[in-house]
């Protein structure tokens, strides 16, 4: 087993079972892609066992803490069979999971969303990479289902040294991928409400499964405040807007500059029995949106704001900011007194102290004051470890205006 000692102060964050390791903290050793390496601290003594990137920030990425371990397909085995428990024992009124998250399940790099009967994997990291068909196999094995689909064409694999790949897989001993005309459109039940994704095309492995108790929730509040009007930004394919008429809303406007998302929006409404008079989509910048909107006096009970990442890393935090600001205080601004703003980042850049302190300026330059209803999170299937605080990717704020 090859070897990489840190510099001397560096271990620190191996101790405190970070699964993170630098660059910069890296003294010596060497290794292949994705190999499996001893990580000792300065003295010698035993840190992890990490897979190796040779072209990443992120040089290594803890599998174990524990010495007496070994990284092999057993591990893997294991590994796998913690997470898929822990899901079994979670109240998710869906068949559609998350299963594998990364770190917090102890697979760096690993990202498995089941969908019904179909699993959509991303390999992020070249140590998932190295491992491919040991998991492959053992996901399929461990949940019984033999259609899944790989989703690794993020541009974060770049970063890894790896080319985008994308299209179905079978277990490791099988001779033969999926045929090409296999269908890739999946339906799936979410709280009663049926919804359609498309895992070679759609966002991330497919649909936001992380917004699944956020969108039960804003059903909730739009029911027991008895909003009528509704506004969707960044709607994608319409889940919180099939969420605002399962709650009672009459008159609720999805906006996207995704015609195909929008059209599936548009569908996911009629799917779900809801009278297309009460449904509008725009095909329009939602910050140009805003503004006209509110030009023309246009107010709403409720509004959403779920915008994509802005800010990756914290280095684009700044320009963030001001974003999210612009955007939330036209929304207070578009808000009714008493109406609901449910605002979202999922930019792991952002912190949800810095969230919190961007919306409170948005209210104080809208000359708006609100009560704050509910913090978020992502459902808990994707959860965060007490140790991999940068879990931690999605926060919002339920605002109540006064």
């Amino acid at each position: 087993m090859k070897t990489i000692t840190l510099r001397d102060g560096k271990e620190r964050s191996l101790q405190r079972r970070h699964p993170w390791v630098f660059e910069g903290s890296v003294a010596g050793g060497k290794a292949d892609p994705g190999e499996t390496v001893r990580v000792q601290a300065h003295d010698g003594s035993f840190l992890a066992w990490a897979s190796y990137s040779p072209s990443s920030m992120i040089r290594l990425r803890a599998w174990s803490f524990t010495e007496a371990e070994r990284i092999d397909a057993a591990f893997f085995e294991r590994r796998i069979a913690q997470a898929l428990a822990i899901r079994a024992r979670l109240p998710i009124q869906s068949d559609a999971i998350r299963l594998i998250h990364g770190e917090a399940d102890g697979l760096p790099g690993l990202i498995v969303d089941r969908y019904g009967d179909t699993l959509c994997a991303q390999f992020l990291s070249v140590g998932a990479e190295r491992w491919k068909p040991v998991i492959t196999g053992h996901l399929l094995h461990a949940t019984g289902l033999a259609r899944l689909y790989e989703r690794s064409d993020t541009s974060s694999r770049s970063l890894e040294g790896l080319e985008p790949q994308a299209g179905w897989m079978r277990p490791a001993n099988a001779h033969a991928s999926a045929a090409a005309d296999e269908p890739t459109e999946v339906t799936i039940r979410e709280h009663g409400w049926r919804l359609t994704l498309d895992v070679a095309t759609g966002h991330k492995t497919g649909f936001y499964l992380d917004q699944r108790d956020n969108r039960k929730l804003f059903a909730d509040t739009v029911r027991h405040f008895g909003y009528q009007r509704v506004l969707n930004c960044y709607c994608y394919t319409g889940g919180f807007s099939v969420a605002a008429l399962a709650g009672g809303a009459r008159d609720v406007t999805s906006v996207d500059s995704s015609a195909p998302a929008l059209a599936r929006a548009t569908a996911h409404v009629a799917l779900n029995g809801f009278d297309a008079a009460h449904h509008s989509t725009l095909d329009a910048d939602v910050n140009q949106t805003l503004r006209k909107l509110l030009a023309q006096g246009r107010r709403f009970d409720a509004i959403v704001l779920d915008p994509p990442k802005f800010a990756p890393t914290a280095a684009h935090a700044e320009r963030a900011a001001r974003a999210y600001k612009d955007i939330n205080r036209l929304a207070f601004l578009l808000l009714e007194p008493g109406g609901a703003l449910f605002t979202f980042s999922c930019s792991g850049g952002i912190s949800p102290d810095l969230f919190h302190k961007i919306v409170a300026g948005a209210g104080l330059d809208a000359n708006i004051d609100g009560l704050v209803y509910a913090r978020l999170g992502a459902a808990p299937d994707h959860p965060m470890t007490v140790t991999f605080p940068e879990g931690e990717y999605l926060k919002g704020l339920v605002v109540i205006k006064r």
